[in-house]
């Protein structure tokens, strides 16, 4: 008669332990890159706030301007504050990858855990359609998607979110398939509750560290190829930029001698794509570890 209280109990030290591991504390990297993502979402959520200029003033008289004290990093081509627009651009540039990383890790993980869950010819069926996916690179269906409904944010991040479900779903299988033979998995079969609820109550919590440890490294790369379709023209229409169509638009002001319409988007790129991935990485360790101790 205690075998429910006891798994319960064990269950819920399981699902303690998986969230204690998600803490940061002890590295370094890993603890700067989740300050600058934390202060990269305060810019994009305060950008009226803390904008100089109006991001979408054109003045001509004003073009191509260098660093002063009413333009910090100076203007580009249409005599836009470079500074305010950047500061602007990052509520896309954060936004579109948010879009890709959550409707691929929803779909991913509902595939990876039913996939492990069931086993057997359903495993095979979404295993081989996981493979598929695989064969067709995010940028390339970006790019069709483009083709077909025109340019613009939603249909690029749609195509990405198809493109990046498998690398969720691996994952999310692998895990799930080692957390279905646990002892306390079966201890709930025998005792006669219901799939959905072990799955919701117990499975799903317990490998969601893991989850998130890969979409944060995704968000990196969906990043980097939202920025580059932009850089292309397939992303945001002007007046609306993210950074990738910063760096696109300040191509020309490079030809004469002002570099930093372009390094600015640029270099924001950079230190949100290190940024990620450093947390991604150091997320990944501190499971890893947390699975060998």
């Amino acid at each position: 008669m205690t075998l429910p209280t006891t798994h319960t109990r064990t269950t819920s030290l399981l699902t303690r332990r998986t969230w204690l591991s998600f803490r940061v504390r002890g590295n370094g990297l890993t603890l700067a890159a989740l300050v600058v993502l934390v202060l990269l979402v305060l810019m994009a959520m305060l950008a009226p706030v803390i904008a100089p200029q109006d991001p979408y003033a054109v003045s001509l008289l004003d073009a191509l301007q260098g660093p002063s004290a009413q333009h910090l990093l100076g203007t580009d081509e249409a005599g836009r504050d470079v500074l305010s627009r950047t500061i602007y651009a990052a509520r896309i540039s954060l936004l579109g990858p948010l879009g890709v990383v959550l409707g691929s890790a929803i779909l991913g993980v509902l595939i990876g855990v039913v996939s492990a869950w069931r086993g057997g010819a359903v495993d095979a069926v979404l295993s081989r359609i996981v493979e598929i996916l695989f064969a067709f690179p995010g940028v390339l269906l970006a790019i069709l998607a483009v083709a077909i409904f025109g340019p613009g944010l939603n249909s690029i991040v749609i195509a990405l979110a198809i493109a990046y479900i498998p690398y969720m779903a691996r994952v999310t299988r692998s895990v799930a398939i080692a957390e279905r033979g646990s002892l306390y998995i079966q201890a709930l079969e025998t005792q006669g509750m219901p799939a959905w609820q072990i799955l919701i109550r117990h499975l799903v919590p317990n490998i969601i560290p893991f989850v998130i440890a890969q979409a944060t490294l995704c968000f990196g790369y969906a990043m980097i190829d939202l920025a580059g379709l932009s850089f292309l023209g397939f992303g945001v229409q002007p007046p609306e930029a993210d950074w990738g169509a910063m760096s696109a638009e300040g191509q020309a002001a490079l030809i004469q001698g002002v570099a930093l319409p372009a390094l600015a988007p640029g270099a924001m790129i950079v230190l949100a794509v290190v940024s990620f991935s450093l947390l991604g990485e150091g997320l990944a360790e501190r499971i890893t570890r947390r699975e060998q101790n």
